[in-house]
């Protein structure tokens, strides 16, 4: 009986450290770092946050999704300071991940040997994995540890790549080289610490679709990314849609505050504090005569509005 518990065990373990040297993680580990999602997912456990919240996102300015993630607990999810290739363009999209480390050689020999296991591409660098796994709407965020020189992730060949599987871009902690070329990639974006002209080189890929770091923030795969001019914010994705309707709602209140100010019916003080019953009843009548198109449909905002204390 002990011999068989023992065989049992061995068998476990073997398969225990089987996983763990995996280069891209398993479904079930990905549906377990994000088991609070309840909606669709991808075959590679990734939640499917819909097309339509990625859009509604673009539109979130960085403070305001901030504060809601702050609200939630969530105080690790903003990193700024980047060079950006068309910084006057929003990108949002899920999230693919990917780490990278300085080079070892017999780990090296391992990550390839398990690459070849799971029938990735063996011709040119590791560095191509991730994008092979991009699909629409995906944005490939790598953690290259801050290497700029011989760091450089990508040139316009993978730039290319990436843009026809995702067509999205990428967020690098670390660099890409030939910027100029992936500036010509229409509809490309980055958001990069730096350009070099180097090739990639002493550096290894560790793992795709698992937990990184980048720069402050701790990235899941499946979160939803929202990169603007002035910073990039990583969200969990059960949060994007409270998240994205809570931040409408902020902005047309604060749009209402603004205008009546400006047309100097309330005091700044009663705006910028608990609003009484008659500013409620005010901007309740305000958003039923909303001169353009409210950006959340008239049902969400009716259960908003039950839901919350404005």
């Amino acid at each position: 009986m002990n011999k068989k518990i023992l065989l049992v065990s061995i068998i476990m373990l073997g398969c225990f450290f089987m996983h763990g040297q995996n280069v891209g993680s398993s479904p079930d580990y990905i549906k377990a770092l994000t088991s609070e999602w309840k909606g669709e997912r991808f075959p590679d456990g990734r939640p499917k946050v819909s097309d339509a919240i990625l859009e509604r996102l673009k539109k979130i300015s960085l403070e305001e999704a901030w504060g809601a993630l702050r609200n939630k607990g969530f105080q690790n999810q903003f990193e700024g300071d980047w060079t950006i290739i068309h910084p006057e363009e929003a990108m949002t999209g899920r999230v693919v991940t990917a780490q990278y480390m300085p080079l070892r050689p017999d780990f090296e020999k391992l990550v390839k040997a398990q690459g070849k296991i799971e029938n990735r591409a063996q011709q040119g660098g590791t560095n191509s994995w991730p994008i092979d796994v991009l699909v629409n709407g995906d944005v490939y965020v790598a953690d290259a540890y801050g290497k700029i020189v011989d760091g450089t992730l990508i040139g316009d060949n993978l730039g290319n790549s990436i843009y026809a599987k995702s067509q999205r871009g990428v967020v690098f902690y670390g660099s890409v080289r030939d910027q100029e070329g992936l500036d010509e990639i229409k509809g490309f974006n980055g958001w990069i610490k730096g350009e070099d002209p180097s090739y990639i080189q002493q550096m290894i890929l560790t793992s795709i679709n698992a937990p990184i770091r980048v720069g402050r923030a701790t990235v899941l795969p499946g979160d939803v990314v929202l990169a603007k001019k002035y910073g990039v914010i990583f969200i969990p994705a059960y949060l994007v849609e409270d998240l994205v309707l809570t931040s409408e709602f902020t902005e047309l209140r604060d749009e209402f505050g603004h205008q009546r100010l400006r047309e100097k019916k309330y005091f700044a003080g009663q705006i910028d504090s608990e609003w009484s019953e008659e500013i409620k009843k005010d901007f309740l009548n305000w958003l039923n005569n909303y001169p353009g198109k409210l950006p959340m449909s008239k049902e969400e905002l009716d259960k908003y509005l039950k839901e919350r204390n404005f």
